[in-house]
């Protein structure tokens, strides 16, 4: 089982080295800004080395969106990013479900993902595998509870996406963990990277604050069956100095069984 962590972009090998990570995950731009990503200047190293890479694409992303001046934008940096990732032998691309306004029809924006998948599958597809990450906060979010995952998975699954699963996400939407694993693949037949971080907050509180393993609202064990249940790579993205232990943590529960190999 690969297991890593969110490090900064600027020297992802040596983020790694310091952490005992397998796999990172990493921004290639400002992850609030609208710019095309650059060329990564470790792009060759990354290629060519044993360390699994996943990228994650700016926050600002909104594929759901009924605003133009938004959605727009957002296919356009999504499929620049996919390009981009592809450059450092990234397994993946994580992108949030979106949302769309108070008062505003969901339907549209889960239909708004399909229009988008759907044509860029005619296009040729996207560099590399696009994963849906489930979000912790907003009522008309096409991701937080599961039902609406359902919505989306119905209107986007014939076209092969993955699916990222954020632990302190489904915690704050009030998303039992007992068996998140389980019900995630019901509906979308695959996890293909798990977020493993713990909560600051309550459960359902819909807050995105996360806490390294230890130090959080969620039992630690808890999230040790997640990672043994999910059975797929393991990124943390917990506080940094943090990290090493919740990477050492997490691969104690591998060898002692409490996660498969």
């Amino acid at each position: 089982m690969l297991i890593g962590a969110h490090v900064y972009e600027d020297d992802p090998i040596a983020a790694a080295a310091e952490r005992g990570a397998a796999i990172v995950q990493m921004f290639l731009s400002d992850p609030q800004g609208w710019k095309k990503p650059p060329s990564h200047p470790q792009a060759e190293q990354l290629r060519e080395s044993d360390l699994a890479v996943v990228v994650h694409s700016p926050y600002v992303v909104n594929l759901a969106s009924l605003n133009n001046r938004i959605r727009i934008p957002s296919r356009k940096i999504v499929v620049q990013h996919a390009e981009a990732a592809a450059e450092v032998g990234a397994i993946g691309l994580v992108v949030h479900g979106g949302h769309v306004t108070a008062g505003e029809d969901p339907a549209k924006g889960f239909d708004n993902w399909r229009k988008f998948v759907e044509r860029q599958s005619g296009e040729g597809g996207f560099a590399v595998p696009v994963f849906i990450e489930n979000t912790a906060g907003g009522e008309n979010a096409m991701a937080r509870k599961f039902d609406a995952l359902a919505r989306l998975w119905d209107a986007v699954g014939e076209f092969g996406l993955g699916f990222c699963l954020d632990t302190c996400h489904a915690f704050a939407a009030g998303e039992d963990l007992v068996d998140v694993v389980e019900r995630a693949k019901a509906i979308t037949g695959r996890i293909d990277l798990v977020h493993l971080n713990n909560s600051r907050d309550e459960f359902g509180s819909a807050r995105d604050r996360h806490a390294n393993i230890g130090d959080g609202t969620i039992p630690p064990e808890m999230l040790a069956a997640v990672c043994a249940a999910a059975g797929a790579p393991v990124v943390v993205e917990t506080p940094v100095e943090g990290q090493s232990a919740d990477i050492e943590y997490l691969r104690a529960q591998v060898a002692s069984g409490q996660a498969p190999p």
